[in-house]
């Protein structure tokens, strides 16, 4: 979805967590055996490149910095799903994640950043590498990190009780509310296309 601010070209999109997001929440994935789709994820994705949108993945993957599994796993994982999606005529347009830890890991991983969500720094990159407009983007995710996020960067935010948000649900301040709660990723899809429509 394209369209003209300040003369320029920009894009729509939507920023999507992975885990308990996109595929089921297991704890640090390690293996990519252990990767699952939650029902209909790819469908949603689907839906969101036939609209038009950028969909960029968002996402912590601390396991690095806490010595679970190394960035090459993380890399493996994520060809697995592009390629998994692509069986279902889908796409991810960019990932982006996180590997660092301000309590653990090396001085490569373990410090403070400002790409950890709940801070924006991936929102943020993604926007200039792909010319997005966050003001008329959204930020879906399972978790109030996933809702902080998406609104210091200006996003609209989509809370799915997928993964740990039926936990979290009732823990996000009032000031990070999110513009919707839905039961899972594809729910969430459908009603934000709704909202562009009206």
């Amino acid at each position: 979805m394209m369209f003209y601010r300040g003369g320029r070209v920009k894009s729509k999109a939507v920023f999507i967590d992975r885990d308990g997001t996109i595929n089921e929440e297991v704890g640090h994935l390690r293996e990519v055996s252990r990767f699952e789709f939650y029902p209909d994820s790819a469908r949603a994705i689907r839906i969101l490149n036939k609209a038009a949108y950028k969909v960029v993945v968002v996402t912590n993957q601390a396991g690095v910095a806490r010595g679970y599994f190394n960035e090459e796993r993380v890399e493996e994982i994520h060809s697995h799903m592009r390629f998994e999606l692509a069986k279902e005529e889908a796409w991810i347009d960019a990932i982006y994640y996180c590997v660092h830890h301000p309590e653990f890991g090396d001085e490569n991983y373990g410090r403070a950043c400002s790409c950890r969500k709940p801070e924006p720094g991936m929102i943020f990159q993604a926007a200039s590498d792909l010319d997005i407009d966050l003001s008329y983007s959204y930020m879906i995710g399972d978790t109030v990190k996933d809702m902080i996020a998406g609104k210091r960067a200006g996003c609209k935010t989509i809370l799915v009780t997928t993964g740990h948000g039926a936990e979290e649900v009732s823990c996000i301040p009032s000031e990070f509310a999110p513009n919707f709660v839905a039961k899972d990723l594809f729910v969430a899809v459908n009603w934000l296309i709704l909202q562009d429509q009206i």
